[in-house]
């Protein structure tokens, strides 16, 4: 009887110790393939899994809005938003309003500057937002804070969505379609340079971008305070000059339900000397992703580990 005892207690001690060694499996959200959350969200995960430890995946999904919801119903443990859809799904405003807010929704890290381009052919004569009236014009996929912001954007230029014919699909889509001749613009918030706009950029006859400036996109900064002034620079995309936008940060964000422990390791393996090494040198703007970045434009709460590993570096009281 004593040795099933002293057995049994063995066993018992075998399975806590497994289960407190468990491998965690922690998803990232991402966006379209064409996009630029994407590539980044692989660069993430290859950079903060620990093998035997932490395995973190990057998916393929249709953007800030569908993460988010991806978050709430368990599909996903995390997922890269824009920081106006994140507060709003957080608060329960904006495109949420009188909608089931999702108050759990906790940051892990704010990451780079997603700009909003607007894309045309070159030579089309469209010179300015307000020339879209009339226009075939892409906002991108439902579920996309591409589609929010293309909404906004065209109301602060005094353009309504019945004012032009609108598709909702993709920047891969809209390029391919582009090339056709069959649209005339599309929308993209996103990190410069993305891959289906330098590729359109390159090919045939080229592109250009409209500015989102003056007396409409600061009207757009104070009705939206999330959103920040931003210059997509010269030769970013191959024969494009300046110009002046606006952006949203791209945030990552979670669960308040995801394990704090995994969330720490995550949040200090992101801000190693290796991952920023790997994450400056794999993409444009992987060099934004800093420390000191992490935890600017916050509008929704820190998840507890995330938390404790910024109190550790200091960057928050």
């Amino acid at each position: 009887m004593r040795f099933k005892v002293f057995a049994t207690a063995v066993l018992a001690s075998v399975a806590l110790v497994g289960a407190a060694n468990a491998q965690q499996f922690f998803r990232i959200g991402t966006g379209g393939t064409a996009g630029t959350y994407y590539p980044v969200g692989g660069m993430i995960a290859n950079a903060v899994s620990q093998p035997g430890k932490i395995i973190v995946t990057a998916q393929a999904s249709n953007g800030s809005l569908g993460n988010v919801n991806g978050i709430a119903g368990g599909a996903m443990e995390s997922g890269f938003s824009q920081s106006d859809v994140a507060t709003w799904a957080q608060t329960g405003t904006g495109i949420f309003e009188g909608k089931p807010k999702i108050a759990g929704l906790r940051m892990i890290a704010n990451l780079y500057p997603e700009s909003i381009h607007v894309v045309v052919k070159k030579g089309s004569g469209i010179k300015s937002i307000a020339d879209l009236k009339g226009k075939r014009v892409a906002l991108d996929e439902p579920g996309s804070g591409t589609l929010i912001n293309a909404r906004l954007v065209l109301a602060a230029y005094g353009v309504k969505e019945s004012d032009i014919k609108p598709e909702y699909i993709k920047p891969n889509q809209a390029g391919d379609k582009m090339k056709d001749g069959a649209l005339d613009a599309f929308f993209f918030t996103g990190g410069a340079p993305a891959g289906a706009i330098a590729e359109l950029a390159s090919a045939g006859s080229g592109i250009e971008l409209l500015p989102i400036d003056g007396a409409a996109a600061d009207s757009l900064r104070k009705s939206s305070g999330f959103f920040a002034i931003d210059t997509i620079a010269a030769d970013t995309y191959k024969g494009v000059g300046a110009v002046k936008t606006l952006a949203v940060g791209a945030q990552w964000v979670t669960s308040d339900k995801a394990d704090t422990e995994t969330v720490y390791q995550i949040t200090k393996a992101l801000y190693s000397d290796a991952a920023q090494k790997t994450l400056s040198a794999g993409h444009a703007k992987g060099k934004f992703i800093t420390l000191q970045n992490a935890v600017q434009g916050v509008g929704i709460p820190f998840h507890p580990g995330a938390e404790k590993f910024y109190k550790e570096a200091g960057v928050l009281k």
